[in-house]
């Protein structure tokens, strides 16, 4: 019920029936002592109660599909099965070109990706349903750690504007040229747009703005005239050297962060995953462009030879 949101849809997902669902939830209660759920209108919620325990309920879960695929890697690395998740720009122009030259190198391994915003792929993580996640800096204090991190430039983009072909690459503007156009932005819980957020009010501006659902529809968006965004230069790398698009500098413009590989802090990696960290700081993948470097304190996650404390990736 925690993830269908009703009883109803629970029954459907598990293919059984809805009295069987609700005796399950009367069962936990009797046993707990606590309400678990309660009346919202026509239907039902989850009390404060009821929300912490579908949390440990998740984690479990997570937990005991990663002691299986672990289990399972352990006597064979390259059997097994790598659980990988990525915030929409990575899985869509990062991780593809890496699981691609680790997938040639390693045929035999299982391979999962997921992929979403930022808070989406922190919850896979921190619930242990994900090995690894592609994506920005964790936060402090959140129990996840960098292991590997490679550089991601963030740009503004705009429609290209009529110039002399001499001219061609990025242009500077003023920011109250920025701040006129209409900005489109990703939804709320993705870090994209939470670093757009930071930049608007670094620059003191106020825009228009325009939530639009995926990158892909952003960057074409912009190219149709709709306004401006800011995107991974990974996401739009062929757009601005075919020019379809344009970018725009001023002030802190091009913004320069990190894309990290992140794991939990204090607990040894699957032999599996530790075996594509080992392996995507080794190589750089076609549209990857840049390698990912290792980070030599890996707060107790297990180190491959490659990415031991002072040794040369």
């Amino acid at each position: 019920m925690a993830e269908t949101g009703s009883v109803h849809a629970a029954a459907e997902s598990l293919f059984v029936s809805q009295p069987a669902v609700s005796a399950v939830l009367a069962s936990l209660r009797r046993e707990l002592g606590v309400a678990l759920v309660e009346r919202d209108g026509r239907g039902l919620r989850l009390t404060n109660s009821g929300a912490v325990l579908a949390d440990y309920a998740r984690r479990l879960l997570g937990l005991l599909e990663e002691a299986a695929s672990a289990a399972r890697a352990e006597a064979d690395p390259e059997v097994g099965t790598l659980r990988l998740a990525a915030v929409t720009t990575a899985g869509e122009r990062v991780v593809p070109a890496v699981l691609a030259t680790f997938r040639r190198e390693y045929p035999r391994v299982g391979i999962g990706l997921e992929v979403g915003n930022r808070t989406r792929i922190t919850e896979l993580l921190a619930g242990h349903r994900v090995d690894l996640a592609v994506g920005g800096r964790p936060s402090p204090g959140s129990g996840l750690v960098t292991l590997a991190e490679r550089p991601n430039e963030l740009v503004v983009v705009s429609a290209p504007e009529e110039r002399a072909s001499h001219t061609r690459g990025p242009r500077t503007v003023t920011a109250a040229e920025l701040g006129g156009r209409t900005w489109l932005v990703r939804e709320a819980g993705s870090g994209t747009r939470a670093t757009a957020d930071e930049l608007l009010a670094e620059l003191g501006l106020a825009p228009a703005v325009l939530t639009v659902g995926s990158n892909g529809a952003i960057a074409e968006s912009v190219r149709v005239g709709l306004g401006v965004a800011l995107l991974s230069r990974d996401a739009v790398t062929r757009q601005l050297e075919d020019g379809s698009l344009e970018e725009l500098r001023t002030g802190p413009l091009p913004l320069r962060r990190r894309w990290c590989i992140v794991g939990r802090g204090g607990e040894a990696l699957p032999a599996t995953a530790a075996l594509f960290l080992a392996h995507v700081t080794r190589v750089s993948g076609g549209a990857a462009r840049r390698p990912f470097r290792p980070v030599r304190k890996l707060s107790g996650a297990r180190r491959p030879p490659s990415v031991a404390a002072g040794a040369s990736p």
